[in-house]
């Protein structure tokens, strides 16, 4: 009775914590990780629902991470499937009814729905016990599905979810449906200040952000373990860094037509104009008032400049566009700032920036190869960009490949 107590009350912090993350993606993480936690599941997946369809969104799996060994994380591919009853998600999201199968390969043939083994055999793992919930909102509308798999007991045997483990994944769920409809809110209104920059900048598109967003927090958590960051201060703004890396571009609303959508060559007086973009987005996050308003100015502002000093915009006051006092080159203009002058967040953007943009297909220019792309940023190294975090970038960069897949440009 005193550890359900104790779970009990950890699912009312859990609700206090996962209500005070805005990203969908890391909110997605921690709910499945509470998730496992609470009833001692090996691994589980969420699906969201998109019309008619659950987009199979997250998933954790201890067993196979142990295998990959410390520091990596597993590779996935997100995928759509219909919602029917052949599948037990699908059956679950169109129910509404909690879901609890003691071994997913002994439903009985008389079921109308069945359990897909091929992703069994391909990771060389067993499904068994598992518990699929609905996730629904405060108006009882399903919004996706949270799947639970293989509890174990205290020695790692798995074992079929109890009536308890049910009873306490009830009201997790609802936290968890409330956060995550609260975040897609989030995700949903930058995307549209992300719609206007597209408009002045066709490669501003929300899967352009979101891979940038992606590659950019892989490679701050890679980063942040080498330089022995602790996991409490990496968690604290993870969340923050995440948003503001897809609003790195977003000062380009404030650029004319004339000059982005300009055919040919920039003149020098254009493209000078063209980098008051770092500027004019910083200043969108003046006067700070949370981690996020002052990462997102950080990231904004510093993510066109290089690590040997050849950058822009350098030492400049936000408000006036002029040099800070102190810090002016001999023709008056800010110094552009060099090595860790630049702040780390500018110096991750940069790379996933780049990468992003040489990797992709735009209207004025094919997609380049991957190798030519990933030799431009070796040959960078030092230059351009921070060389630990180029070093970080090729140690991740299957991580960095699944993101790709991840978001694919439509």
């Amino acid at each position: 009775m005193a550890d359900r107590k104790e779970k009990l009350q950890r699912i009312i912090q859990i609700g206090i914590e996962v209500a005070q993350i805005k990203d969908l993606d890391i909110l997605l993480e921690k709910i499945l990780s509470e998730a496992r936690i609470l009833v001692n599941a090996d691994a589980g997946s969420i699906y969201i629902k998109e019309d008619n369809t659950l987009k199979f969104s997250y998933t954790q799996n201890e067993t196979l991470r142990r295998r990959i060994g410390p520091g990596k994380k597993l590779i996935y591919t997100t995928f759509i499937m219909p919602i029917t009853y052949k599948s037990i998600a699908g059956s679950v999201a169109l129910s509404g009814e909690l879901l609890n199968i003691a071994d997913a390969y002994k439903i009985p043939p008389t079921s109308s729905y069945s359990h897909n083994r091929s992703y069994d055999e391909k990771a060389g793992y067993e499904t068994h016990s598992m518990l699929t919930v609905p996730l629904k909102n405060n108006r009882s509308e399903i919004i996706g599905v949270l799947q639970l798999i293989n509890a174990q007991d205290q020695k790692k045997k798995i074992i079929p979810f109890s009536g308890e483990d049910e009873l306490l994944i009830k009201p997790f769920a609802m936290y968890a449906a409330v956060a995550i409809e609260r975040a897609q809110l989030t995700r949903t209104t930058i995307l549209r200040m992300i719609s206007m920059a597209e408009l002045r900048d066709p490669k501003e598109t929300g899967a352009h952000v979101n891979r940038v967003a992606s590659y950019a927090l892989e490679i701050y958590e890679f980063w942040a373990h080498k330089k022995g960051i602790a996991q409490e201060e990496i968690d604290k703004y993870r969340d923050s860094f995440r948003m503001a890396a897809m609003l790195h571009d977003v000062g380009k609303v404030a650029i004319s037509d004339t000059i982005l959508k300009k055919p040919g060559r920039f003149t020098e007086e254009e493209h000078d104009i063209i980098k008051h973009h770092t500027i004019e987005g910083a200043k969108l996050f003046s006067g700070a008032r949370s981690d996020f308003d002052e990462i997102a100015s950080e990231v904004a502002l510093n993510h066109h400049e290089k690590w040997d000093g050849t950058g822009y915009p350098g030492f400049v006051d936000i408000q006036t566009g002029r040099a800070l006092p102190g810090f002016e080159t001999r023709d008056g203009k800010p110094r552009p700032k060099k090595g860790e002058e630049i702040p780390i967040y500018g110096r991750i953007v940069a790379l996933a920036d780049v990468y992003d943009a040489l990797s992709s297909k735009r209207s004025y220019k094919e997609a380049w190869q991957e190798d030519q792309v990933l030799q431009t940023i070796k040959d960078d190294r030092g230059t351009h960009f921070d060389p630990l975090l180029v070093d970080c970038f090729f140690e991740i960069l299957d991580v960095i490949h699944s993101i790709s897949s991840r978001y694919p440009d439509k």
